[in-house]
């Protein structure tokens, strides 16, 4: 049965700094894409998470104090180790373990990014590397129509049905992406030339020759992860420095073709190059990308005007 008393979860970073879910949750396209579901404000998130071989739907909304967040599971309620599972990815998803006072500190002093400290910063991953590169060589050279078309058919057919909620579905194991078709990534989630690469992607993972989770570990330098990455089929520099960020390795600046005339308006320099917005965040060093990336997107959320 789900549960009827929700599990509080603190809104606080590793560092004891805020986080706002609002902005975590509407950090970035890709955190809408299936089994998530974000609400239009920012003030939830929906999914489908496995645990101890089944999956679980659980939602994460607001809470009484903005501090607070509430999680709780619309159909059946997961138990002992799987319950303790999906509470993991929950914060994993969330990065409620990730420090971000450092960034907040270089922040404070430039007064176009000083009001990301009160909590904005927090690129919503997945539970796995694996799916938010699954996911990230799914936007690539396509429309955002053709990304959700594709990753809706990679979850609604491969992957696993939630306890009882049988028509929502987990984002599938490498194995159920390995065992697909040609057929199925041609005619069912038309991914055109994706497919073959996401198939051996997939497998790759799946026999244990590719080791993407590897990717997130910090002993692991920067730019031995941006080499992995790009040895990967279907990743060019725009798709590494996308999963680099939602890895936690936040110099690469995302350049493409929504972020750069963007860019150029908001500066209100129409003719910069990639290597002059390059410049413009270099003061930020490590955090240059998440810094480029929060100027772009700070009216997704609205605020209230003092």
């Amino acid at each position: 049965m789900s549960g009827a008393t929700p599990e509080v979860l603190v809104l606080r970073g590793a560092g004891g700094e805020p986080v706002d879910l609002a902005r975590t949750l509407l950090s970035h396209g890709v955190a809408s894409l299936p089994p998530n579901v974000v609400a239009g404000d920012g003030s939830s998130l929906e999914t489908v998470l496995p645990a101890g071989g089944r999956a679980w739907a659980v939602r994460v909304a607001a809470g009484d104090a903005v501090t607070e967040a509430r999680v709780t599971f619309p159909a059946e309620r997961p138990s002992g180790r799987d319950h303790a599972a999906v509470l993991a990815q929950v914060r994993h998803m969330l990065r409620l373990d990730d420090d971000l006072t450092p960034f907040y500190e270089v922040a404070a002093a430039d007064e176009t990014l000083a009001w990301a400290a009160a909590g904005a910063g927090r690129l919503v991953r997945s539970p796995t590397v694996f799916e938010d590169v699954v996911k990230t060589i799914c936007t690539t050279n396509c429309t955002w129509a053709a990304t959700e078309r594709m990753v809706g058919a990679i979850v609604g057919v491969l992957g696993t049905p939630a306890e009882g909620a049988p028509d929502r579905r987990a984002f599938p194991a490498p194995e159920a992406m390995a065992e697909a078709g040609e057929d199925f990534y041609r005619d069912e989630a038309r991914a055109g030339y994706r497919g073959a690469y996401l198939r051996e992607l997939a497998a790759g993972v799946a026999e244990g020759r590719l080791d993407l989770e590897a990717l997130a570990d910090p002993a692991l330098p920067d730019a031995e992860a941006a080499e992995r990455l790009l040895a990967l089929p279907g990743v060019g520099p725009y798709a590494t420095a996308h999963v680099m960020m939602l890895l936690g390795r936040y110099r690469r600046l995302v350049l493409d073709s929504w972020t750069r005339p963007t860019y150029r308006r908001l500066a209100g320099r129409p003719r910069v190059t990639d290597k002059g917005i390059e410049r413009a965040f270099r003061r930020y060093r490590e955090y240059a990308g998440l810094a480029f990336w929060l100027m772009l997107t700070r009216d997704w959320v609205a605020t209230e005007e003092p």
